[in-house]
């Protein structure tokens, strides 16, 4: 398979970025960068727990979102960037401690749009949350 990636990626990079930013905060990390995916994860803890102790499920759509946009950015062509559109979660399973990873893949990379899945699992590798985000791509102003 060829590399989706048309901007350098690294998880370096990605960490870099992340400094100062709710990502930061949340405690997300980014994990890997596959030819045609990214993976992440968020600990689910004091900073992620929802009152009754579970994983809030909107951490979870930020953990979507953070993926779903940092995969439509660096597959977008140089000199253009990406905004979200529209983001959906179904929430399958709670998760009560440990960490929650996500997956993220393309399902469409067009020149105006990307539609990114995102599949989330605890660390029993049972699904947790299945989220799709659509981007709107645009082209940075000179």
């Amino acid at each position: 398979m060829t590399a989706i990636w048309k901007k350098p990626i690294s998880l370096d990079a990605l960490r870099d970025k992340a400094r100062h930013t709710a990502i930061e905060h949340l405690g997300i990390e980014y994990l890997e960068i596959g030819d045609d995916y990214l993976v992440g994860r968020v600990p689910v803890d004091h900073r992620t727990h929802q009152p009754f102790g579970l994983l809030h499920g909107g951490i979870s759509v930020v953990l979507a979102e953070t993926l779903g946009s940092v995969g439509a950015l660096f597959s977008s062509p140089a000199g253009w960037h990406c905004v979200g559109l529209d983001i959906n979660a179904n929430h399958i399973r709670g998760v009560k401690s440990g960490w929650v990873t996500g997956t993220a893949k393309p399902v469409h990379i067009g020149r105006m749009t990307q539609v990114w899945q995102i599949e989330m699992v605890n660390d029993e590798g049972k699904l947790t949350c299945v989220s799709r985000i659509t981007m709107a791509m645009l082209e940075n102003a000179e």
